[in-house]
């Protein structure tokens, strides 16, 4: 009898069921913590469809730990996760993607030799219909004509998908691992500092496609210590403080001041100055 080959996740499944009052993703009472050193305590936020949350902070504030929490790159110490209302529990990334979320982190995890295209759908293969398939030839030419889409959302120019990852500016990394992402989210898009290598144009361009993200009811969570670039894309921004979330407004409610000072804690020391002031 022939052996069954693993069939390789569509690159938009379907939405899992929905719960319409529940929150894309439910973050509660997330803690993390290695030995003594306590990383994050007692995170809670709430993400909704449609909207484009700034997570910002310090450098080690705890950022990247909640990215990664909910990412399923890391394991919580305290709390939970729910998406559409029901709890998981991430083993692994695997599970966060095939719950739909979808992270592209700073370093960009990338195969510099291989081609483009194979970087997309790297461990996501895709087979060929019919018999081909079932004998384990890959479908290369659907493949790249996906890749080529996703990244001609991103607005950057790449002459070719056939093209290696090695032979690419940082900018035109920065680009694939983008595409990569907005090809395979399908719940919620994780963007760790998705602009850092590029240029302003090309930051622009990435602004445009988050808006293109939003309009389409997926929510990002943008990590990013740009602060202009926050204000002017999210919806909402969260502040975290030594581990703590010491600030979740309305980004219309805030100046970059006012979220500069909750970076630093300067904010929350005149916070609690006028609190104790008779």
């Amino acid at each position: 009898m022939p052996t069954e080959l693993p069939v390789t996740p569509d690159p938009h499944p379907p939405a899992p069921a929905a719960n319409p009052e529940a929150p894309v993703l439910r973050v509660s009472g997330i803690g993390k913590s290695y030995g003594h050193i306590r990383a994050l305590t007692d995170v809670s936020l709430d993400i909704h469809p449609g909207e484009v949350v700034g997570l910002v902070g310090d450098n080690g504030a705890g950022k990247s730990t909640l990215v990664n929490i909910i990412a399923g790159a890391i394991r919580p110490s305290a709390g939970r996760l729910a998406v559409d209302g029901r709890e998981v529990q991430f083993g692994s990334a695997l599970d966060a993607r095939l719950a739909g979320i979808e992270a592209v982190y700073q370093d960009l995890a990338l195969a510099l030799d291989l081609d483009i295209w194979a970087n997309v759908f790297l461990g996501r293969e895709r087979l060929r219909p019919g018999l081909l398939g079932r004998l384990g030839f890959l479908d290369k030419a659907a493949m790249r004509e996906t890749a080529l889409g996703g990244l001609r959302r991103t607005g950057i120019r790449i002459g070719s998908v056939r093209t290696p990852c090695r032979a690419l500016s940082g900018g035109q990394r920065q680009a694939v691992a983008v595409a990569r992402g907005l090809i395979w989210g399908s719940r919620l898009l994780l963007l760790d500092e998705p602009t850092a290598a590029l240029g302003v144009e090309q930051q622009a361009k990435v602004g445009e496609l988050i808006a293109a993200v939003r309009d389409q009811g997926i929510p990002v969570i943008l990590v990013s210590h740009n602060m202009p670039q926050v204000h002017a894309l999210c919806d909402r921004i969260v502040v975290l403080f030594r581990g703590r979330k010491v600030a979740d407004r309305d980004a219309r409610s805030m100046t970059i001041e006012d979220t500069i000072a909750c970076i630093t804690g300067a904010g929350l020391a005149s916070a609690d100055a006028a609190g104790s002031a008779p």
